[in-house]
């Protein structure tokens, strides 16, 4: 597996590196000399706290840098926000063997939400760029082999559009942000190089792979607009959760519970409308086929039945955080290299559709009403193609 997963990594560099080089190709001169940021801890000083009333996670950051109320009470930072003028729904048209399906038009699509179908007021073909954060494992048991990546140099990718961005994460115990979004080839290059494990090596505490996918969604997400998606490489044995296949797990233990949760987790995933394009080191359980997957797109897998299917917890929630989220989950021992894995993941981006609807108005007769609100996407006279979305959208009670 450990082999897998460091090739894994070389080629998703290469990848990332692709974007803006086949798309711009003077610009790797005049940026060649453009100095990384450093990298920055993003849950350094973060505390999490629970409204009482609200059961609402809202991260706060302590310590020097943290804005001060006027009581002395530190004020949250990057608390989730959702725009509910207008409810934006990304979704992946493909074909049963994962083959991307484009050129459909507004009238091939109907939206619901809570059952009941809403008109169209938006639609886009995949005009608007797609901005896509890699989230790569780095934990102490992952070692990487920098030969091995310079040698998968040629190895491009290069199905992104022009405007693309590329944002870079690593993580372990602590989440550490390589690169902000950016297109330039040489910069993406080279912050993926720069997770590197070795350097973690004292970054003890397990692998927090959910904290890492949180702390992605809050930190680079709010307020860009176009398509947005999450690339996480992992193994997916998250060991800051504690996450069984008791359902329980993934929930708050009560109102005051002020520790981060798999359900904080895909919160904040569908409040930024962000997919989740996961990428699994570890086998695919057999029972884990598309078609299981599809048929269990409106529910949830979190289940005990899963220990008589022989589904590994890490695996059950990986799945479950892209049904949630919307994207798909992703084997490597599956493909024959790892390009081809992204190759497809690429494929998706570029010809994801973007629908928009105005919620149905609240109890007030004009805001929505606060929580989660389902959403199902049909297609219309789509034979044999089938379309994946974020299960829900979710209003805060505290805008």
């Amino acid at each position: 597996m450990r082999a897998r997963f460091l090739g894994s990594l070389v080629l998703l560099a290469t990848l990332t590196a692709t974007v803006s080089d086949a798309v711009r190709p003077d610009d790797s001169k005049q940026h060649a000399k453009v100095q990384l940021p450093q990298p920055r801890q993003l849950d350094k000083g973060v505390v999490w706290q629970r409204d009482p009333m609200t059961g609402e996670l809202r991260p706060v950051t302590r310590g020097p840098a943290a804005m001060e109320a006027e009581d002395g009470k530190p004020l949250p930072a990057h608390q989730i926000r959702v725009r509910t003028e207008i409810v934006q729904v990304t979704c992946i048209v493909a074909t049963a063997d994962g083959t991307a399906v484009p050129g459909l038009r507004r009238e091939d699509f109907r939206v619901f939400e809570d059952g009941a179908e809403q008109p169209l007021a938006y639609f886009d073909a995949s005009t608007q760029p797609a901005s896509v954060a890699l989230v790569i494992d780095a934990s102490p048991s992952v070692l990487r082999d920098s030969d091995e990546m310079n040698r998968a140099a040629d190895a491009l990718v290069d199905a992104l559009a022009p405007l693309d961005q590329a944002a870079v994460i690593g993580f372990s115990a602590h989440t550490y942000l390589q690169l902000p979004f950016s297109d330039v080839r040489e910069q993406i290059r080279r912050a993926v190089a720069r997770v590197n494990v070795r350097e973690l090596l004292g970054d003890t505490g397990g692998s927090n792979i959910y904290e890492a996918v949180y702390l992605a969604a809050r930190e680079l997400f709010p307020e860009r607009k176009g398509r947005k998606a999450i690339v996480l490489l992992t193994d997916g044995q998250d060991s800051g959760l504690g996450l069984t296949l008791d359902p329980a797990s993934a929930a708050p233990r009560g109102q005051a519970d002020n520790r981060l949760t798999f359900d904080d987790v895909a919160r904040i995933l569908a409040s930024e409308d962000i997919q989740v394009f996961a990428v699994s080191t570890e086998n695919r359980p057999k029972v884990m086929t598309p078609g299981w997957l599809a048929a269990h797109a409106s529910e949830t897998l979190v289940t005990p039945d899963a220990r008589k299917q022989q589904i590994p917890p890490y695996t059950l929630y990986l799945a479950e955080l892209v049904r949630r989220a919307g994207g798909q989950l992703y084997f490597l021992r599956e493909a024959e290299t790892m390009a081809d894995t992204f190759r497809k993941i690429a494929e998706k981006i570029r010809a994801e559709y973007t629908l928009g609807f105005y919620p149905a108005p609240g109890p007030d007769g004009a805001s929505p009403r606060a929580g989660w609100h389902l959403l199902r996407v049909e297609l219309v006279d789509q034979a044999g193609a089938q379309v994946r979305h974020r299960a829900a959208y979710y209003v805060p009670a505290s805008p």
